[in-house]
């Protein structure tokens, strides 16, 4: 076990793998508490949790759960309630809730659009408010939320997702610069292409054997290092912003993409793109 978080309360929205191996969410959480963090499970999957907690558990961690509906004021109340009678804190705040659907304009219903706000948008808001509260009380604290490549610049067509997620990278930065003066730190992870099981078992179920290699290939060739990144980078670099090594850090996009950002995209890269989500 490492010392960086040690005496740190984390408390993780979307702790859980709704599939097996390391989704981002998992892998934080379990990077949090190997780092000696006491860790705030919340998901609203139980089994999918339970996961990342039987991890934590056998390696000697600690951790705590809590299945509620991040979308909900009461809820989200109730999880850092949660929080502060476990442990008596909370130090940070690491938002992975999200949802992410193939969808332009055009073929975008209104209901759809506020379903992917309210998870997207409104849950951060909701658990960065009630958060503040405990943080500003006790000195100060971090809050990390997980944003994507699309929110920076145009890799595919999905509208809600990344309209959505450009939304959270401005809400962050509002609340970086309200309540620095506070102690409270506030910065984006700004993920590119994964290899996640999320990706690949949406790919896998979508695209044949030979689909599914071609376009891995195509994925790859996107980016300088060809290579797509996982869920520990993200979760090394959501790490690295909570902890205090990061203290003169606030307001950031940290892009973790493999150098995605600054690349010039042509017509076939983003015809990629969109096979790709």
């Amino acid at each position: 076990m490492g010392i960086r978080m040690k005496d740190k309360v984390v408390l993780v929205s979307g702790a859980g793998s709704a599939i097996d191996g390391w989704g981002n969410g998992k892998a934080a959480a379990v990077a949090y508490a190997r780092e000696g963090a006491c860790v705030v499970l919340a998901d609203i999957n139980e089994q999918a949790v339970a996961s990342t907690k039987q991890v934590i558990d056998e390696e000697g961690g600690r951790s705590t759960v809590f299945i509620g509906d991040v979308r909900k004021a009461a809820e989200i109340q109730s999880m850092i309630d949660r929080c502060l009678e476990a442990y008596g804190r909370l130090d940070v705040l690491h938002n992975n809730v999200a949802a992410f659907d193939m969808n332009t304009v055009d073929s975008t219903s209104e209901e759809q659009w506020d379903k992917f706000f309210a998870i997207n948008v409104k849950s951060v808001f909701l658990a960065c408010k009630a958060a503040l509260t405990p943080m500003i009380r006790q000195g100060g604290g971090a809050i990390v939320n997980i944003s994507t490549i699309s929110s920076i610049r145009y890799t595919s067509p999905c509208v809600t997702y990344s309209a959505s997620k450009a939304a959270l990278n401005q809400l962050t930065q509002s609340i970086a610069g309200r309540y620095g003066k506070q102690g409270i730190r506030a910065n984006c992870v700004v993920p590119g292409y994964l290899d996640t099981p999320l990706i690949t078992t949406h790919l896998r179920n979508k695209l044949s054997a030979e689909q599914y290699a071609v376009n891995m290939r195509k994925r790859k060739a996107v980016l300088p290092c060809a290579k797509m990144g996982t869920a520990w980078d993200v979760a090394y670099a959501a790490l690295f912003l909570a902890s205090d090594e990061a203290s003169f850090i606030n307001g950031v996009q940290l892009n973790v993409d493999g150098g995605m950002h600054f690349m010039t995209l042509t017509t076939d890269t983003m015809e990629t793109a969109q096979a790709m989500m």
